[in-house]
């Protein structure tokens, strides 16, 4: 049976943490940079802010350890989502 489309977004969002986490199952900082330099980096240079970084590892690292989870990492998923969503409601949507 072929996955659906969801499910399918699933696996990537899955597979794409574990590409940059590796066997450790959690993302360092050098993790995560790598990880928006090449799958967000739109984001980045629409950020405008060299410590862009910095500021979502703080977000994302709830036990200050120095690790972002899968759990974090798809919070952060789920933030960019909705803001994208938001717009697309607001500024695309209607214009179709």
């Amino acid at each position: 049976m072929v996955p659906s489309e969801l499910e399918q977004a699933m696996e990537t969002l899955m597979f794409t943490f574990h590409k940059y986490a590796g066997d450790k199952n959690f993302m360092t900082k050098d993790d995560l940079k790598k990880l928006m330099e090449v799958e967000f980096p739109e984001f980045l240079r629409n950020q405008n802010d060299p410590l862009t970084v910095d500021k979502v590892m703080k977000d994302l690292d709830q036990c200050r350890d120095g690790k972002v989870t899968f759990h974090s990492f798809f919070s952060l998923i789920a933030g960019l989502t909705i803001a994208c969503n938001d717009y697309y409601c607001k500024n695309m949507k209607v214009k179709k």
